[in-house]
């Protein structure tokens, strides 16, 4: 006798913290950087899931803002400078990343108004 038993449901398929979460970040590895980084002694549960679902959040926002900056300059593929255009001109994610430097992303465009050419009101 195996002691499985007649009919039994089988062994279950392992479902990962990720999937119960309904995240694409992977929480299992974030909880095992939080416990090898010693941040605390004492860690909770829901820690790196909360910590994965903030992250995840994070990187969809920047992302679409970057792929509407890349779609704006006609091109199909985000690179850096179209990051840090979606990062600057957002007032929250500036406020966020204002100390961030983003390597080949450039600077805003931005022209002081005393530079620009005088615009003549009246012609004589």
């Amino acid at each position: 006798m195996s002691g499985k038993g007649k009919g039994g449901r089988g062994e279950k398929k392992q479902t990962s913290s990720s999937a119960k979460a309904g995240l694409q970040f992977p929480v299992g590895r974030i909880g095992r950087y939080l416990r090898q980084g010693k941040y605390a002694t004492r860690m909770g549960a829901g820690a790196p899931v909360y910590l994965a679902a903030v992250l995840e959040y994070l990187c969809a926002e920047i992302l679409e803002l970057a792929g509407n900056a890349a779609r704006d300059n006609k091109k199909s593929r985000i690179v850096p400078r179209h990051i840090t255009l979606a990062v600057k001109n957002d007032e929250e994610l500036n406020k966020l990343l204002g100390g961030v430097t983003i390597a080949a992303g450039g600077v805003l465009p931005n022209i002081h108004a005393v530079l620009l050419p005088k615009k003549s009101s009246a012609s004589k």
